[in-house]
């Protein structure tokens, strides 16, 4: 079985894309809070509000950390979304950490993000632009099954 941690980007349907194909594959996948609200209101949810927002922000992402950081260590392979949107800081932060670990890292972007993150891809053992790369990557890892 492998264990997959799923990071990145939550605004679109790729995490779900890439767990329906793999339906059929010996495959555990875990991920971070995709509840954007619940994502960022965790810390004063659980530990108490906060007056002033950097401090609102910290607690929910040091609380998220906690999180992050288990599904990473955990993981066999950590593939890392880049969206189209928004500056996704924490999703290269999830990649360096998983690159740091010695974790087989696939990296999943369109090619308008290329040159961007050039040095992102050049530390992942996979660079895929669609989520059914994705799930024909964990395929072949698995079985040496080759997509067609």
């Amino acid at each position: 079985m492998l264990n997959v941690y799923l990071s990145g980007e939550i605004h679109t349907d790729w995490r779900e894309r890439i767990i329906d194909g793999a339906r059929d594959l010996d495959v555990r996948f875990n991920s971070p809070v995709t509840d954007h609200d619940a994502s960022d209101d965790c810390g004063v949810a659980i530990m108490g509000a906060e007056d002033k927002k950097f401090w609102h922000d910290r607690k929910g992402a040091q609380l998220n950390a906690i999180r992050t950081r288990k599904g990473i260590e955990d993981a066999d392979i950590v593939v890392v979304r880049f969206g189209d949107q928004y500056k996704q800081w924490n999703a290269a932060f999830d990649a360096g950490y998983a690159a740091a670990l010695g974790k087989s890292l696939v990296v999943l972007h369109g090619p308008d993000h290329a040159h961007a993150l050039k040095e992102v891809d050049a530390a992942a053992l996979a660079v895929a632009e669609e989520p059914e790369q994705v799930v024909s990557i964990l395929r072949y890892v698995l079985s040496g099954e080759l997509p067609g």
